[in-house]
């Protein structure tokens, strides 16, 4: 169909159609009052031909990629793309269509920043051709292709956000993240493992750069030409560069190499040391014993310590793609709020990148995903990440412990859970698109990640207890994502396969187990994970360590289990809990708290007002809030006194699971003892 004919079926016209129209016009009588119950009502107008499906086919040729990051000044990308066409169209010509990658694995939503494309030019043979965005899928680009064309010329740019109030940065002066999704097309109607792509970048002078690809030898100066790939391969391959980079060999045994590539802002901030670096060297050995296989050809963690880029925590199949602290090794006593990011994202290699439900499967970059199965995929990869992080001394044992009783206490006081089910928070990245939320406690997020966490805490106690503890969730882990050593071809999974293995491990209603976990509301979170093994979540007035440290991380002071509510270092209310004192006085987030009892605010002084008022006799405490423009002030009944999470009675069975493997205990059997 040409251009003009698919215009013109896209507003519902065809030529005669427009001919007919114009004759009735013409005729028409001057001045001639309508017959309204004769007039006709609208009607739907037709959708233009659909996008040619992804058929599971070779595209036949390879395309080529470069892309040119060194304009840092305008935080602009520019891409050149040379598109060998197939032999029906070099015959006869046609409808060609490149789509722009929407469904972003790890994103989880439809969240590619098509938004940010400009200047698509085409060309074929020196000539350009005109271009037309289909008005229903506008990431999809037509091409009416004359006869006897071989190759389109295609170029581009990506319009990256200059400050984060544009979006999330991806160029500073001293770094960049280039992500592969946003800087290709691709052609509609093939799987996208079926598409060959020989990409290439340019850097700026004097960078070095961490990534899954490898180069080919071919390029020169600050060009860098990378082995040809499948297209699946190139969007899961994303590269941090940077002026200050250091790569750090964290190989074992086996001889499959792991690199920890880091990238800073400033060069101090590289200053590893042999323990830190020791410890990241224990996080590959430990997930080897776990999982009992690998399913990468080489691993590169990548690592921005930044204040500058936009935060960023993606897993992908042979890399990770994450933002820390400028101190992660520097103010390493400090940072340990955050340490547990690097073992999630490298369980997704196993959790998520290799085993995957079946519904996040796709065949290309524009067919939408179900994400039903998130409570495996982040759930189990976030307790995995908590585990890994304390048998490999990122965390230690009582700072893991110290996090489970955060995670606990703020999912026990989660109300949202009466009214929705965990399940349906999978649906999540596509309903709210990680977009801010007025009362996330009530309207629940994405809580499949940590309330998941808590269903496979129960899991793990409860096989050790059921099998006298000869069994744990180390044997799931080895059996179901362990299989097939060193294959990186995704093997997807439902909910009976998982059910099924878990029952290969220690018979059980497991089927049951989890649908009450998952499709039930109910008034508290699942924390048999603690109970069993006899420790409950109890409330003091000193936070522990790791709420510091979180704290500190996420710039907020924590008052959420008294007041009811987070303030950040700007004095902002960050967050309101959903039925606490805080809630009941209507003070919402977003509002600025400016004084405490006629006292200008800061946390201390809070901290000493709401201690004061324990006794139950003592006035309420007065807030006074700006809202904009305008000021109020609030009165807030509360005689509780500080209130943080902790862990009391025996947690022997914590320590059990969180101790390190060894040699002889990889399936995880001694570990439970």
């Amino acid at each position: 169909m040409s251009l003009r004919n698919r215009f013109l079926s896209s507003v519902g016209l065809t030529a005669p159609c427009l001919a007919v129209v114009g004759l009735a016009l013409a005729g028409a009588p001057q001045g001639l009052a309508a017959d309204l119950s004769a007039q006709q009502q609208p009607m739907p107008l037709p959708l233009p031909p659909a996008v040619p499906a992804p058929q599971d086919v070779p595209f036949g040729s390879t395309l080529s990629l470069s892309v040119d990051g060194t304009d840092l000044a305008r935080h602009i990308l520019s891409m050149k793309e040379t598109i060998p066409l197939p032999t029906r169209y070099v015959e006869k010509g046609g409808d060609f269509v490149l789509l722009y990658p929407m469904w972003l694995p790890g994103n989880h939503s439809p969240s590619g920043t098509i938004n940010q494309v400009g200047d698509l030019t085409v060309k074929a043979d020196g000539k350009v051709i005109p271009w037309l965005r289909d008005t229903v899928t506008v990431s999809a680009f037509h091409i009416d292709v004359p006869q006897g064309t071989k190759q389109l010329e295609v170029s581009y740019q990506l319009l990256t956000p200059v400050s984060p109030k544009v979006g999330r940065v991806v160029m500073t002066d001293t770094m960049e993240n280039i992500q592969w999704s946003a800087v290709s097309l691709y052609p509609a109607g093939y799987f996208t493992r079926q598409i060959m792509v020989h990409p290439s970048v340019v850097f700026p002078q004097g960078w070095s750069y961490g990534t899954a690809l490898r180069s080919d030898g071919t390029g020169s100066g600050s060009k860098v030409s990378f082995q040809p790939v499948s297209f699946n391969t190139l969007v899961d391959s994303p590269i941090f560069a940077g002026k200050y980079f250091r790569k750090f060999d964290l190989t074992q045994d086996d001889k499959v190499s792991v690199t920890l590539n880091v990238m800073a802002d400033h060069p101090e901030d590289l200053a590893a040391t042999e323990a830190q670096i020791q410890a990241h060297k224990n996080l590959v050995k430990q997930a080897n014993l776990l999982f009992g296989s690998h399913h990468y050809a080489h691993y590169d963690f990548l690592l921005a310590l930044t204040t500058k880029l936009g935060g960023i925590g993606l897993e992908h199949h042979q890399s990770s793609e994450n933002s820390g602290p400028r101190g992660y090794f520097t103010h390493w006593d400090k940072t340990f709020g955050m340490r547990d990011l690097l073992a999630h994202e490298f369980t997704h290699s196993w959790d998520g990148k290799y085993r995957r439900p079946d519904g996040l499967w796709a065949p290309d970059f524009n067919t939408p995903q179900r994400g039903t199965g998130l409570w495996v995929y982040e759930g189990q990869t976030q307790y995995w990440g908590y585990v890994l992080a304390a048998r490999a001394g990122l965390m230690t044992v009582p700072q893991v412990k110290e996090a489970l009783a955060e995670v606990a206490a703020t999912y026990d006081n989660r109300q949202g859970r009466q009214w929705r089910p965990l399940i349906d928070t999978t649906n999540d990245p596509v309903i709210a698109q990680r977009s801010p939320q007025s009362w996330k406690s009530w309207q629940r997020s994405e809580d499949y990640y940590s309330e998941g966490q808590l269903v496979w805490l129960d899991a793990d106690t409860l096989i050790r207890k059921l099998s006298g503890n000869t069994k744990s969730l180390n044997d799931f882990a080895k059996a179901f994502f362990g299989t097939n050593n060193g294959s990186i071809i995704t093997s997807t999974y439902n909910f009976e396969d998982v059910v099924k293995t878990l029952n290969a491990v220690q018979p059980y209603d497991w089927a049951k187990f989890l649908h009450d976990r998952l499709y039930n509301t109910s008034t508290h979170a699942p924390l048999d994970g603690f109970t069993r093994g006899g420790a409950t979540v109890v409330y003091t007035e000193k936070p522990s360590d790791y709420i510091k440290s979180y704290s500190d991380l996420r710039h907020v002071s924590d008052f959420m289990f008294s007041l009811g509510l987070t303030v950040s270092k700007k004095g902002t209310v960050s967050d309101v809990l959903w039925g606490s004192p805080a809630w009941q006085a209507g003070i919402t987030r977003d509002q600025d708290l400016l004084a405490v009892n006629g006292e200008s605010y800061d946390p201390e002084a809070l901290q000493d007002v709401i201690t004061s008022a324990k006794n139950k006799d003592a006035a309420p405490i007065e807030l006074l809030l700006k809202d904009g423009d305008r000021y109020h002030t609030v009165s807030v009944t509360y005689h509780g006194g500080l209130r943080y999470p902790h862990l009391d009675g025996n947690t022997q069975l914590l320590d059990a699971l969180l101790a390190p493997l060894g040699a002889s205990n990889a399936a995880g059997s001694a570990a439970g003892k």
